[in-house]
């Protein structure tokens, strides 16, 4: 994630940025952003990799045209480098991005924070925005109109169904709120006119985004119109381009994944995406487990379990009463740190291979924690 900023209406990049750990490497959109590495295709040659500013453009100009009406350079040398590596035909492509118009908002949202701006990170003020009453209940109205969908989607890949409900629910309250940005403008205007040009590798990862965008309309699986966030997340579960390419499924066998409007197509892809990330069938997300009293020097704020049982027991950690370490004790764990940064205080919890799932979907300890208390409440209400 990247710099953490407040909640937006439209999406909820920056709420859940506001989450990131410390140390933790940050993602630039709200959901499932990019693939694990080792499925990321090879990256399209775009030619210069510095953004252009955009601070000159107006809202609603062309995004991809110069003032002579072709394409901008760096434009031209992406869409050609995307239509030779991916076989793909160049000339609808060029109409298509033709289209694109720049969107100031998209910008501004996307903007960091002012400098010298000091936004503190708060585990409780986070969750409260997540883990309240009104997405509790509508989780559970969700759960129960789908429940034979997420029953199958359970058992298909092994991810809990209040969990698939709880990732709905954050990102876009069960489909309520799956934003109304052209994802084409959206992409076009971060790939090309980045907000901070001294960020280069941001502009470069949307360009990605947008190259999956295009190649997804060439091959008829998304509509060139589709709708989604100021970051280009798409649909129900706000998969980005990438994402979709990767995870989605065709969970109706329509032919067609369709994320905003197939209630089913996002069920199963958010299980798909979870399975394909190292999610484990009957694996808890946080362990039962004690913590010593200061268990600061545990937390590495990483996204990637590195302790043992073993290792955890020989700092003074011990299981809750009535527990056991069935299952969960022979896998890498991680301590987590859920903050109150302006208080100086934090509190911990001991994450399974699970919660680190759940950080591959937004990188953030905020964001995982969320889902699992979320995915309890309605978990506690639907007696499965």
């Amino acid at each position: 994630m990247f710099i953490c900023r407040r909640l937006l209406q439209l999406g909820t990049l920056s709420a859940l940025l506001a989450g990131c750990s410390t140390t933790a490497p940050t993602a630039p959109n709200t959901l499932a952003g990019q693939p694990a590495a080792e499925s990321t295709p090879a990256p399209i040659r775009i030619g210069p990799s510095a953004p252009t500013p955009g601070s000159e453009l107006s809202d609603d100009a062309p995004a991809a045209l110069g003032a002579n009406g072709a394409l901008r350079p760096e434009v031209r040398t992406f869409v050609e480098s995307l239509a030779t590596e991916r076989q793909l035909p160049l000339d609808p492509m060029v109409a298509a991005l033709a289209s694109s118009r720049y969107n100031a908002t998209v910008a501004r949202l996307i903007a960091p924070a002012p400098p010298g701006k000091k936004i503190w990170r708060s585990w409780l003020t986070y969750r409260s925005r997540f883990v309240e009453p009104k997405r509790i209940g509508w989780g559970v109205e969700f759960y129960n109109e789908n429940r034979d969908l997420l029953n199958q989607a359970a058992q298909r890949f092994g991810v809990p169904a209040p969990v698939i409900a709880s990732i709905i629910g954050v990102e876009t309250l069960y489909g309520r709120n799956m934003g109304n940005f052209r994802v084409l403008d959206a992409l076009t205007t971060l790939a090309f006119d980045y907000p901070d040009p001294a960020k280069p590798e941001r502009a470069t990862m949307f360009r990605g985004q947008l190259a999956d965008f295009l190649t997804l309309v060439m091959k008829d699986k998304l509509d060139l119109e589709t709708r989604g966030s100021y970051a280009g997340a798409i649909g129900m579960p706000q998969f980005m381009p990438t994402s979709v390419m990767h995870y989605a499924v065709d969970g109706d066998d329509s032919g067609h994944i369709d994320l905003t409007n197939s209630t089913r197509d996002a069920i199963m892809s958010v299980g798909s995406f979870l399975a394909q990330h190292g999610w484990q069938r009957g694996l808890p997300v946080f362990a039962p487990v004690v913590l010593p009293t200061d268990p600061t020097a545990l937390v590495d704020g990483g996204l990637e379990p590195k302790q043992s049982w073993g290792s955890l027991t020989a700092a003074g950690a011990r299981l809750q009463p009535g527990a056991s370490a069935t299952g969960w004790g022979s896998q890498p764990l991680g301590v987590v740190d859920l903050v109150e940064e302006a208080r100086g205080t934090a509190q911990y919890r001991v994450g399974t291979p699970n919660f680190f799932a759940l950080t591959k979907y937004n990188r953030s300890y905020f964001y995982a924690t969320s889902v699992a208390d979320l995915a309890s409440e309605i978990e506690a209400r639907v007696g499965r």
